[in-house]
């Protein structure tokens, strides 16, 4: 088997949170053990609702932020410190397409500038070359020589994100994280980018780690797909096979909220509560609280992530292993 392109193992991002002004500082696990690997041209999506530690997973893999535990491999070489000189060669090869995109751009320069960016600060190819990649850019995500002399304020948002996307792929990298590139576009334009995504992939043969609360959308467009609550991974595998048949409570409660052409929003599994505060983090399985098949087993023992068929990884104490079905269960 080929080697994975990407390799994510155990990684931790924590921070300390102060309650009021003379309060004791208390530690917030964001991603707290958050495991999987990616090959070249996969896609891996990860869903799950605001808070789940989604983006800052996809910040500590391309190294913008340091992981306080675990460890992530880059095409067999493992990540090295952020802004060393080794670092920068790397991240010509990693590339994140922002939630925003007019955020992500200068206000202050035209487009075209914005997408040379990235070959200047890698001094790839000279004034010449350069010039060229940046129309080819433009071109491939389709924008014209125009839309590169007009300011972000000037283009309309699937278009900002389609410059997004081309300053992304200057320096022709292997691996795009999405960190929910289509949610703060209309409607009708995020189809558009969406099968822009995906003819490129398919042209250039991207790795992509996308990230997204939009079922419908990371089942479009990946091949496997990781749910995340609380900052840990409670399921994973197949695409396809997760959204028909998923294991863990969480992923059927999730799937059953997407509308889907012929199925009654009666059958749609209504989580009560809030996600916990992840400050304090619920002991046992931290899902129990909002679960409609918790047992008493739940609050006491904290489930770990493990296979529970051919290419399926769940932690629910309710899965068995043999079957990958939940077993009956009662408060």
């Amino acid at each position: 088997m080929t080697a994975p392109l990407v390799s994510v193992d155990g990684i931790a991002r924590h921070y300390a949170m102060r309650r009021g002004l003379l309060g004791r500082p208390v530690e917030i696990r964001a991603v707290d053990g958050v495991s999987f690997t990616l090959s070249a041209g996969e896609t891996l999506g990860i869903v799950g609702e605001s808070g789940s530690g989604k983006s800052t997973t996809g910040r500590v893999v391309l190294g913008l932020e340091p992981a306080d535990a675990g460890s992530v491999a880059f095409d067999g070489a493992a990540m090295p410190a952020a802004g060393t000189a080794t670092w920068r060669r790397q991240r010509a090869r990693m590339q994140m397409i922002f939630q925003d995109p007019l955020g992500a751009l200068d206000r202050r320069l035209p487009i075209a500038p914005q997408v040379r960016e990235p070959l200047d600060i890698h001094e790839i190819g000279d004034e010449k070359a350069r010039a060229a990649r940046v129309a080819d850019l433009l071109d491939r995500v389709g924008l014209s020589a125009d839309h590169g002399r007009r300011f972000p304020h000037e283009l309309s948002g699937g278009q900002r994100q389609r410059a997004v996307l081309a300053r992304a792929l200057a320096t022709k990298p292997d691996f795009l994280v999405c960190d929910e590139p289509i949610s703060a576009l209309d409607v009708s334009i995020q189809a558009q980018v969406v099968n822009l995504l995906v003819d490129l992939q398919a042209d250039l043969g991207l790795a992509m780690l996308f990230i997204s609360h939009d079922l419908r959308v990371v089942r479009q467009v990946s091949r496997r797909v990781a749910v995340m609550y609380l900052g840990r991974i409670v399921e994973e595998g197949d695409a396809d096979d997760l959204f028909a048949r998923p294991v863990h409570p969480y992923t059927r409660a999730l799937v059953s909220a997407a509308p889907t052409p012929g199925r009654r929003m009666a059958d749609r599994v209504v989580l009560v509560g809030d996600p916990p505060d992840p400050a304090d983090r619920p002991s046992g399985c931290a899902f129990h609280p909002r679960c409609p098949m918790a047992m008493s087993r739940c609050r006491e023992v904290e489930p770990r992530l493990t296979e529970v068929a051919p290419g399926r990884r769940a932690a629910c104490l309710l899965v068995d292993a043999a079957a990958a079905e939940p077993r009956e269960g009662a408060r």
